[in-house]
């Protein structure tokens, strides 16, 4: 299957990308929709689609676009998966004009370091240089009352 990826923030299906980070995702479970769309609003995003224009897949960089990127919110939604689109969106990314010649690009993965490294990601090299200011659970479950 042939699929297009773009940066063009008029074609990400917000709503799509916030149900599968809200309800699919383990690192943003319960994220509120205004969060999604200001992370989006200020971050540079590719969006995956399907021959029929549907949302296929996403992925979201946060970059000054001179120095620094960091890769989060990769997905590719179920129906899509098992065609290298992954693969595709991360070779796109990193091809991207804005995030060529900077001094870094970090991610964070539960389960895909297989896909990463293929693309020359490797475990940080100096980890006790970092540090993080972590909340656990910023986006608790919505009351069930």
């Amino acid at each position: 299957m042939d699929y297009l990826i773009s940066t063009d923030p008029a074609r990400l299906d917000v709503a799509a990308i916030h149900g599968y980070l809200s309800q699919e995702s383990y690192w943003a479970r319960h994220i509120p929709l205004a969060t999604v769309e200001r992370a989006i609003a200020h971050s540079l995003c590719f969006g995956a689609y399907a021959p029929d224009g549907a949302l296929a897949g996403f992925c979201r960089v946060v970059t000054d676009r001179a120095t620094f990127a960091w890769l989060c919110d990769v997905f590719v939604l179920p129906a899509h998966r098992g065609h290298g689109l992954g693969k595709q969106l991360v070779r796109t990314m990193l091809a991207h004009p804005d995030l060529q010649n900077l001094r870094r690009h970090l991610l964070a993965t539960l389960d895909a370091h297989c896909l990463y490294e293929q693309h020359g990601y490797t475990p940080l090299r100096y980890p006790e240089r970092w540090l993080e200011l972590a909340h656990p659970n910023p986006y608790p479950a919505p009351d069930a009352s």
